[in-house]
């Protein structure tokens, strides 16, 4: 196994600092066995004021369902650290845990559901919108392509590749409409939008502001379909997050163009400008970038983090359903920061100079890792073939830095 090779590999051991308790982003008292409110509620209280208690363990943190501990895991430094005993098992419960709430997420441009397990885990279903070989139109705008459920697999896999573990795990899943979905799903708006086609497939397409429409129908094979299941975060209520604005945030706009697309001296106006004038901010955005490239992901207008960490801490890589659209063609001004401010971190760079050599292939580890997937293959190979020759491109931009 070359992904378990990399994982022993010097650069991928080096340890985190110690933890305070200040460096957790939930204290948890170890004698307290929790559980949550049977309301159907995803807040989870102290058992002495609980209604439904969870199956008792050995000790407390043995009563915790696989999701909460993911939840009580994440740090300052990382959402869940590089030899994580509950990936397999978390993984596993999002492809098969039986769903017994599907409601449609609120917000956002495209259709996405909020599935909810019988252990209180929750999940975002993104269904599959196109085939694996589609590649996005040349004449598409960036926001106005589909966001992909394999795409969300992949960026969850790659990030991890990359030594980041920003992303919340993802797995592929099949799910049966009629019966994961239309039957049980109490949200009104969603359920007028169940209608069965010609073709005798049960479809349906919600509300939101692009793609929900008989025209754009998600339809079943009779009714099964593919998509991607993302650990929920914990809830902002418990745990707050705050959206940072992309200084490199595209304009939206058919005709228009950003400031850093207009102006190549850019970066120095934002390293004068809080938070990327202090601390390790703008290097961590530079990371974002080069997991986006690598993706071929245009559209990332925001970021967000964990509140109580301040800004000395990790970007959450969120949303990266519209990396993955194209293998045949590169697009080059995702790498503006990384460009413009000739800045990356040493670590990220000789994990890239690592993972483009023979025994750590990039294409190769992610792979691997996507072979294990319910849905597996998640990529076609040409998308497999374009990350090798994207992590060249980026190593090419580092270079001419550091020659200039």
């Amino acid at each position: 196994s070359k992904l378990a090779a990399l994982f022993e590999h010097p650069l991928y051991t080096i340890p985190i600092p110690e933890l305070t308790e200040k460096d957790k982003l939930f204290v948890v008292n170890p004698m307290e066995k929790f559980s949550l409110r049977s309301s159907g509620s995803d807040e989870w209280v102290s058992s002495s004021k609980a209604e439904t208690l969870l199956l008792t363990g050995k000790t407390a943190y043995d009563t915790y369902p696989t999701w909460l501990k993911f939840h009580v895991g994440i740090n300052r430094y990382e959402l869940y650290p590089r030899r994580d005993p509950l990936m397999p098992t978390l993984l596993r419960d999002l492809a098969t845990q039986r769903i017994v709430s599907s409601v449609q997420k609120s917000g956002g441009t495209q259709l996405k559901l909020i599935m909810t397990f019988p252990n209180y885990g929750q999940a975002l279903f993104k269904p599959m919108k196109q085939t694996r070989d589609q590649e996005t139109p040349i004449d598409f705008f960036y926001f106005s392509d589909f966001e992909r459920h394999n795409a969300e697999i992949a960026a969850f896999h790659l990030d991890r590749i990359l030594d980041f573990r920003r992303i919340p795990p993802v797995s592929g899943r099949l799910v049966n409409i009629t019966k994961e979905i239309r039957d049980i799903t109490t949200d009104k708006k969603l359920a007028k939008t169940f209608f069965i086609s010609p073709a005798g497939n049960v479809c349906f397409y919600g509300e939101c502001s692009y793609y929900c429409s008989t025209e754009h129908a998600l339809c079943g094979k009779p009714d099964r379909l593919e998509g991607s299941m993302a650990t929920l975060l914990p809830d902002k209520t418990l745990a707050k997050r705050r959206s940072w604005r992309s200084p490199w945030r595209r304009s939206y706009h058919k005709s228009k163009k950003a400031e850093w697309e207009l102006n190549p001296n850019y970066c120095a106006q934002v390293r004068e400008t809080p938070p990327y004038n202090r601390g390790h901010r703008l290097l961590d955005l530079i990371d974002m970038t080069v997991l986006d490239f690598l993706m071929g992901n245009m559209d990332r207008h925001h970021y967000e983090t964990f509140e109580k960490f301040g800004n000395d801490t990790f970007l959450l890589h969120l949303d990266n359903g519209r990396g993955f659209g194209t293998h045949s063609r590169d697009e080059l001004s995702i790498l503006a920061p990384l460009r413009q401010c000739c800045s990356i971190k040493k670590s990220t760079y000789l994990r890239l100079q690592l993972l483009a050599t023979q025994p750590y292939r990039l294409s190769d580890l992610l792979r691997e890792a996507l072979a294990t997937d319910p849905l597996a293959p998640v990529l076609a190979e040409p998308h497999l073939r374009a990350l090798d020759r994207r992590l060249g491109k980026v190593l090419e931009v580092v270079g001419r830095c550091l020659a200039r």
